[in-house]
Formats: structure tokens, sequence, C-alpha cells
């Protein structure tokens, strides 16, 4: 009987009909039998990476191998390694492995490439060592099978060992692993060791300037890899399809890629079409972005998902909601990452309606189960104050990971809740979970709101004693802490303690020294953050522009003003124009501060001439204030802030029926000026044996003892 080519058959299921007809014929099936069987599952475009059908398929293969003896040919069993590690079985493969009775490099070749792609680093250079161990000569396919474990930050060192093991035995560096180890670097963040292989390689083919060229993209020079494909092009090299999407994630001009690509012919490959539209959205030109994919014939879940993330980063929600509703319309499924996209995008309590909306989509859909998706639900309900929903979502769930702990005690903290972010964090910790640095900078975030000096200090300690690194915002929530809790002295100690403080960090000491009126130590920070090359953004200018107010430093205010507008090009916020305003205003300076307002590019709002008011407060400006409140009153009439102002400057020229008039019209329209809180945080009291008082165990002593364990 003449037996089929099972490997004509590119669907695994057509091949396995074909072999259990065979077996069901007691045909006599040799090993070139179950080669090609292998070869057609191996080479199936249909099918399910790690389904339950494909392990059966391979168990069965395996059972047939030892049934019939032919488990003993060494290139049978390696291609049943193959099949395994291609579809994430790596037990298989490894016990597989492991019995067979002989091995060859080609066998070990597979088993740490199958590591290697299926994200196992540790198991793929355990592998190597132990290869050398038992005398098997690696070859340039070895190295390359490895080199993908190592292309991560905290491999390099493994990385360059392996480089180092292959020029002392000799192994040719021939193209293809010279651009597997420039990948290697570059991905590893050592662009000069990727800028010396790629100089010394004699013969550069296209792959070797694509690796380059996506090298300097990772890395963030977009400049430099412009600059490799135009002496790729001068080198006369036609750019391939990888080439464009390697410029294209190198964040490139996309104008300037879609000529070249239309000028390439490369207009019908999907791939760089897909990279061509998420670069749009991903550079903001969304609308350019749904033109291009609406030209398209072909139409993918990616692109509509960059598209609707495009929309909701400019706060689009509506249009990012139409191009949803035609996802599912086209009969495309959405994920989990185009649900993402769109609850990201509801920032506004008037979009909280669609925020729930996608909830119960995400619930029809089984969506919802997501890790990822959960903690964006938790922290959309969080934000808009319904923590108890959050709650719900949070407790519902069977599985609690640290990002989901960080979400909801972050969520809390953001919707003003903090004493319930502390009790969760406490649960957290009993239930045997250990803090990050997320946690802990939200914990502290909280501590600011709460005035919980001691709490931020034992948070500061379990830093120090697990040696979590101070650093980015761990150390800026740390200053922050300290000063909004009274201990600038300490938020100096964390400063000092920083190597190289971020942004984020000189912000955070600029706007505390703004607070306690240092405003000569926060200009002094200011031109330190510019002489380490750091550029300041619009927070910087709102702590230098505070620090000007406490200091009623007039024209040096305005000339940071200036400074921020026309030498680094920022549109000052509400927040700057009112700094601006308060500080024209205390100085009596009101033509010039009523000017700044009507030249504002921004309606000004109550806060805007709120300052102003308070200001005529200090000036003792009755006419101008009596206007002031009138503005206010058609802004707000509910808000008591202007009522009290208006109150305590009629006051200070001694006219009190105009005072018990406000305080009257105060009370009809319903808003409140006279209710406020101060918070101080007490020691609790203790007896004679030092032990807490009965009335005195709550949650601030009690529960914190855990951090300290």
């Amino acid at each position: 009987m003449k037996l089929p080519n099972l490997s004509l058959f590119q669907d695994a299921s057509s091949a396995f009909h074909i072999f259990r007809q065979l077996l069901q014929l007691n045909a006599n099936l040799n090993h070139l039998t179950f080669s090609l069987l292998i070869k057609a599952c191996l080479s199936s475009t249909s099918r399910e990476c790690g389904s339950p059908t494909t392990r059966l398929q391979a168990n069965q293969i395996q059972t047939q191998l030892l049934k019939r003896g032919i488990h003993q040919f060494l290139y049978v069993n390696t291609a049943l390694i193959d099949l395994y590690m291609k579809h994430g079985f790596t037990t298989h493969a490894h016990l597989l492995f492991e019995d067979m009775p002989s091995k060859d490099v080609v066998s070990w070749n597979v088993l740490i490439c199958g590591y290697s792609q299926n994200g196992h680093p540790h198991h793929a250079l355990q592998l190597f060592v132990r290869m050398l161990r038992e005398c098997f000569r690696p070859n340039p396919t070895t190295i390359l099978s490895l080199l993908p474990s190592c292309a991560r930050r905290q491999f390099i060192l493994q990385g360059r060992s392996i480089h180092g093991f292959g020029i002392k035995v000799g192994l040719s560096l021939d193209p293809q692993l010279s651009n597997a180890l420039t990948s290697m670097y570059a991905k590893c963040d050592d662009l000069e060791s990727s800028q010396l292989l790629f100089e010394e390689m004699a013969d550069k083919n296209v792959i070797s300037w694509n690796t380059m060229i996506g090298a300097y993209g990772q890395n963030g020079f977009l400049d430099k890899a412009v600059l490799c494909f135009k002496e790729m092009l001068k080198e006369g090299l036609q750019p391939s399809s990888v080439t464009m999407m390697n410029l294209m994630s190198a964040n490139a001009v996309p104008d300037t890629v879609h000529c070249y690509i239309i000028k390439c012919g490369f207009t019908g490959n999907a791939s760089v079409v897909t990279s061509l539209v998420c670069l749009y959205a991903k550079q903001g030109f969304t609308d350019m972005a749904k033109l291009l994919y609406e030209c398209y014939p072909a139409k993918d879940l990616i692109s509509l998902t960059a598209i609707i993330s495009g929309y909701c980063e400019k706060g689009d929600v509506d249009s990012a909601v139409e191009c949803f509703i035609q996802t599912v319309q086209l009969g495309i499924k959405p994920d989990a990452v185009a649900l993402i996209s769109v609850l990201h995008g509801i920032t506004v309590p008037s979009q909280f309606a669609i925020g729930r909306a996608f909830h119960c989509y995400g619930l029809k859909n089984g969506l919802s189960n997501d890790c990822l998706v959960a903690n964006v639900l938790i922290s959309m309900y969080s934000r808009f104050d319904e923590v108890e929903a959050a709650l719900s979502l949070f407790f519902d769930r069977s599985e609690k990971p640290l990002v989901t702990w960080n979400s909801l005690i972050s969520g809390c903290v953001q919707a003003g809740k903090s004493s319930d972010a502390m009790e969760l964090f406490c649960q957290m910790n009993m239930g045997g979970q250990k803090p990050d640095a997320i946690t802990i900078a939200s914990l502290l975030s909280g501590c600011c709101q709460l005035g919980y000096l001691r709490i931020g200090e034992t948070l500061h300690g379990y830093i120090l004693r697990n040696n979590v690194k101070v650093e980015d915002f761990t150390g800026t929530a740390l200053i922050d802490m300290y000063t909004k809790c009274g201990r600038l002295d300490y938020a100096e100690k964390v400063f000092c303690s920083i190597s190289d403080p971020c942004l984020a960090t000189w912000n955070s000491i600029i706007s505390g020294y703004s607070l306690y009126g240092l405003e000569h130590k926060a200009f002094s920070c200011f031109s330190k953050l510019q002489e380490q090359g750091l550029e300041p953004d619009k927070i910087t200018f709102l702590g230098v522009l505070a620090a000007c107010t406490h200091g009623g430093l007039v024209y040096v205010g305005m000339k940071y003003f200036r400074i921020m507008r026309k030498k680094y090009g920022l549109m000052p916020s509400l927040q700057h124009y009112a700094c601006i305003v308060g500080l024209l205003g205390r100085a009596g300076m009101f033509t010039e501060a009523i000017e700044v307002i009507n030249n504002m590019e921004i309606p000004p709002d109550s806060a805007v001439w709120g300052v102003l008011l308070s200001a005529c407060c200090i000036q003792q400006e009755v006419k101008l204030g009596e206007c002031l409140a009138k503005k206010l009153f058609l802004l707000n009439h509910k808000n008591g802030g202007f009522y009290v102002l208006m109150s305590n400057l009629y006051a200070i020229v001694g006219r009190w029926d105009d005072v018990a008039r406000v305080r009257d019209m105060m009370r009809y329209s319903g808003g409140d000026g006279c209710s406020g809180v101060s918070v101080i945080e007490v020691t609790p009291l203790r007896d004679m044996n030092n032990n807490l008082c009965p009335s005195e165990v709550c949650f601030n002593t009690s529960t914190w003892q855990h951090l300290c364990l």
C-alpha cells in the first residue's frame, strides 16, 4: 500500500485524519511517516498555540512512537520536541528530551531555542551550561537560539559572556549572528556595542541595516534611525517592509514615512499599513489615521484599537465610542486592549454613564475577568467617588495580584478616602502580599491628605529596611509627604539622598520651598535642574510662580511667566494665571492684573476671579471687590468662598450692615462659608506599662504594627 504524503496537508487536522485512517488499516508506519506528520503539525497555519487539541495530538504521536519503537530515531524525537515547544508545552518537551537515548547538538539547540521563545531565559542559559559540561560543541545556531534570552538589561552580562565564548571557540560571526548580537545589545540599552558590531560588518545586508535602524529606534534616537535609513539607500539597498516598520517604531514623522511607503510600493502590505495607522494615531493625527484606515480594504483590530486610543488621548470619547461600535458592526470582536483604551478616556463625570455601559459590555463578553480590565474599572469607579463599586469589583475577584491591590489603594487616595486606603493596605499586608514602590507612593499621597506624619515615617522606614529604591516617584512622594506634613528638613534630606533626581522630584522640592516661603531656594533649584539638562514643565513654573507670590516678587514672577511662554513655549493653565493675577493684585497693581485676565487665551474661572477678590481684601478695594463678587455670583452662586471674602472686605472697612447682608445672602443661597476642618495628629495615650489605653486602640496605632515586622 502506498502511503500518502502527509506533508502536503497545510492543516494539522487533515493530516491527523489521514494518520488515523492509516492506523485503522494497520498500515506499516515508519519513521518517515511520523516525520511527515510532525512537519505537517509544525507548518499548520490554523493551529491554536497551547490548545488542548494540539497537546492531545502531540501525545498521540509520542505514544505511537513508543509503541512502534520508532522513538529510537533521533531526528523524529527532535522534531517532536520542536512541536511541543512551538505550542508552549515546555514541560513535555523537557521530559521527552531527558528520555531520549541519544542527543546531538540539534536536539540541544531545539530545546534551548524553545525555552528562549517561551520566555524562560534562566532555563535556556542553564541548559547551555549543561550542554558544555556534557562536552557538546555549540555551533552558530546554538548562539542564535540563546541570544533572545539575553535581550534584556538584567542579562547583559550573560549576553556578553556568550559573545565572548563564541569568539573564543572560533565561531565565525556571519551576518545572521552579527545581526542577532546587534539586536541583543540594543535591547540591553548598550547602543555603543551595537554600533561597533554594525560598523565591523564587512558584508551588510538589508537585515543588518534593519537591525541597526531598529536599535536606534528602540533607544529613542529618531534622528540616527533616519540617518541610518538614508545611508542604507545610498548603499543601493532596497528597503523592505521591516525597514518601514522599524522607522515607524522609532516615532518617525508620519508624512515622510508615508511617502516612502508609497514610493517603495508597500501600500498593499497589511502590516506596514497597520503600523502607519498606529503611528498617525500615536502622534495625535487621529483623523488622518482613521482616513487611512477607511481607505484600506482590510480591517483589523490593531488599527481600530490604535485609533480608539488616539481619540481617548485627545479627550474625544464620542469618536472613540463610535469607532468601538464600528468594530463590533464589522464583526471584529474587540479584545481587552480595545476596552481598556476606551475606559482610560473616561475622565470627566459627564462620561461616567459611558464607562458603566462599557463595564456592562465587558461583563457580557467575558472581558471583565481580565486582570487589566478589572484594574481600569476599579480606577474609573474610584475616580468618580464610587468607592463602593470599586470595592465590590475588587472583592468579587478570586485572584488579587499586587497590581489590583495597587489600583484600589491608589483609587481610594484619588477619591479622597485615604483612611480606606490605609485599611486596605493593612489587609493586603496581613494576607502576605508585599507592597512595591507604587503601593508606597500611593500611601504616602494618602498621608499628605490626612496629615499622618508618623505613618509616613513608618512607610519611609519600610522603604529603608527593604531596600526599595528611593528614586523617581517614590522619592517624589516622600518629599511631598514630608513638606505637607510640616517636616521640610526631612524632605531636604530625602532629596539630597537621590543621586539623579528626575523632573518630578525637582518639582516636588520647588513646591515645598514655595509652600514654606523660601523663594530663593526655589529659584536656586530651578537653576540647578536646568544645569542638569532638564527642561522645566508647567508644574515647575507653577511652583516658581507660587514662590514669587509668597515672597511678593512681582517683577521676578512676571519674568518667569514670560520665560515660560517665550523660551519654553508652554501654554499657561488657569492655575498659572491665578498665580500671576494674585501676585499683581496683592501688590495693588489691579490695572495690570485685569489686563492679564483680558489677554488670557482661555476663559477665566472662579479661582482667577477669586484670587483677585482676595487681593481686594488686602488692598481694601471695595468698589472693584463688589464688581468681582457679582461676576463670581454669576459663575457659581452656591460657592461660599466669595461670600466670605466679600464679608471680610466689608468688615475691614467697617461696613457692618453690608457684612450682615452678605452673610444672609450666603445663608439663603445654600452656600456654606462657616464650616472648616483642621487636621492634627495626636500621639495616643499609654498607661504606666507603655500599653495603649483602650480608647486609643485604633487604626492609626495598632494595624500599622504589621509594617514593623
